[in-house]
């Protein structure tokens, strides 16, 4: 097991909130459909304590709405709450004043639900891209003090290749920084690969996302950020039409994910956001 404590985070969403099924869920519809997020989340809370972690729980304001004493559970069983935003909206697709709103919206109602400072924030998948680094500045002046929602990776919906791949302060168009904690990558050839989790946990070997994740300890000698949706160790959820590609990205490999997520807990030391910041001396 690694000397070194790692980032455990879930994203609080359910199947239906996903991009991969956009097209085939309306949002305006999302109230239709069967919610299985609470029994989910419940189960990796009893994950969680039964090996001994805290995490950080990125709760979509639209759950927190619904699901109150659900994010009550979550910070009494010790683990940090912090914002998804409120509509899993792409921040790109969103007009600076609307997510402004929702960004500010969203924090107030996990404050009152808790009763404790919400400090993190991360956007629905990762959208804070070249195009939308104008949210930092608004996760500002919100109050948020860091930001876990750039990938250094080239991909279809998200990315920012060249960012740097550790904790850092990210500059916002304003000229003031924000702490980032970017989703981790392990570099192999210059490539930076990803390994941090979801969907790339559940389609890659499972012996390859350790042989990433433990390389980032050892190699770089830095702390991975690991992330998880509760729908994703969930294989009786309703299945939705959609694309081929679709339907392979958000479905294959959910019956062995939690199996897989104990092993990664066996084989990784884990705590919150804010104590890996606080290990590498960064003060929120």
């Amino acid at each position: 097991m690694s000397a070194l404590v790692n980032a455990l985070t879930v994203d609080v969403e359910d199947y239906l909130h996903v991009a991969a099924l956009a097209k085939s869920i309306d949002r305006r519809d999302w109230d239709q459909y069967e919610c299985r997020v609470e029994g989910n989340t419940n189960r990796l809370l009893d994950l969680f304590d039964e090996a001994g972690y805290k995490g950080t729980f990125f709760v979509l304001g639209w759950v927190a709405q619904r699901y109150p004493e659900l994010v009550r559970e979550i910070a009494h069983r010790g683990h940090e709450v912090a914002s998804h935003g409120m509509s899993h909206q792409l921040v790109y697709e969103q007009s600076i004043d609307e997510f402004r709103q929702e960004t500010i919206e969203s924090k107030k109602l996990l404050e009152d639900l808790i009763q404790q400072p919400v400090l993190g924030y991360r956007a629905a998948s990762y959208s804070i891209t070249e195009r939308s680094l104008w949210a930092l500045d608004i996760l500002i002046d919100a109050g948020f003090s860091y930001d876990s929602s750039i990938f250094p990776i080239r991909h279809d919906r998200y990315g920012i290749p060249n960012c740097p791949r550790e904790p850092h302060f990210m500059r916002a168009p304003s000229g003031r920084s924000i702490l980032e904690f970017p989703i981790s990558t392990a570099k192999w050839a210059g490539i930076n690969l990803p390994v941090a989790g979801g969907g790339y946990f559940r389609l890659f070997p499972y012996l390859l996302t350790k042989l990433g994740l433990a390389s980032i300890n050892r190699w770089d000698r830095m702390p991975f950020v690991f992330y998880l949706h509760p729908w994703e160790i969930d294989p009786a959820q309703p299945r939705i039409k959609a694309s081929r590609f679709s339907t392979f990205r958000h479905y294959n490999n959910l019956e062995i994910c939690e199996d897989r997520l104990k092993k990664l807990l066996r084989d990784f030391r884990f705590s919150t956001m804010r104590d890996v910041f606080a290990e590498r001396g960064f003060s929120l």
